[in-house]
């Protein structure tokens, strides 16, 4: 049942830097999409200050729920099955975090999801997105327009999204961008707080 990502034991260094500070005040993250597990165990285990709660659709969350079972940590509660379209949880979370998720939904899921962080987020939490992103309609590298390519020839619904855009429904939901971070492998950090 537990399934290993390379990538993510490659990048989850470089992004703990970045959202270790962006976090020192939160009690709650929510984390949409958690694939593997892989990232909730370990970065729960480097800020025990706060609970890590993973979710994903039903399909991933075998393989989320080994990783967490292995782990045995405090601050690790039980996988919540969420689809963006569909099941938010009820609870307020103080962070939402998010890596590797929105070129792979629809745009009409990216919508959804925007709406539902704008609905869980607390008041002066904030929303990380990691993931590689478009600005001004351009591909920021040859690596990023292949990467592209490779999704919609998976689903023609997958597609790298434009910054700009997403920054839009940030708005529309209350977020306000805090900072971009650049990060290796032509990824970004998006970090929003909910004003």
């Amino acid at each position: 049942m537990k399934q290993y990502s390379a990538a993510c034991d490659q990048n989850k260094d470089p992004i703990l830097k970045v959202i270790k500070p962006l976090l020192l005040n939160a009690k709650s993250v929510l984390e949409v999409g958690s694939g593997t597990g892989q990232h909730c165990v370990y970065f729960a285990k480097e800020l025990p200050h706060l609970t890590w709660q993973a979710s994903d659709q039903s399909m991933y969350l075998p393989s989320v729920s080994a990783w967490i079972d292995d782990a045995k940590l405090a601050n690790t509660p039980k996988a919540l099955k969420l689809n963006v379209d569909l099941d938010w949880p009820e609870d307020k979370y103080q962070a939402i975090y998010s890596a590797n998720t929105v070129h792979i939904m629809s745009w009409e899921m990216v919508l959804n999801f925007f709406k539902g962080v704008g609905q869980v987020l607390d008041k002066g939490g904030v929303f990380i997105l990691y993931g590689p992103f478009n600005y001004q309609g351009q591909y920021t590298s040859q690596s990023n327009a292949n990467f592209d390519l490779l999704l919609k020839d998976n689903n023609p619904l997958s597609a790298i999204r434009d910054f700009e855009a997403l920054n839009q429904l940030a708005q529309k939901v209350g977020l306000s961008l805090v900072n971009d971070f650049a990060m290796p492998a032509n990824n970004r950090i998006l970090c929003w707080e909910k004003q």
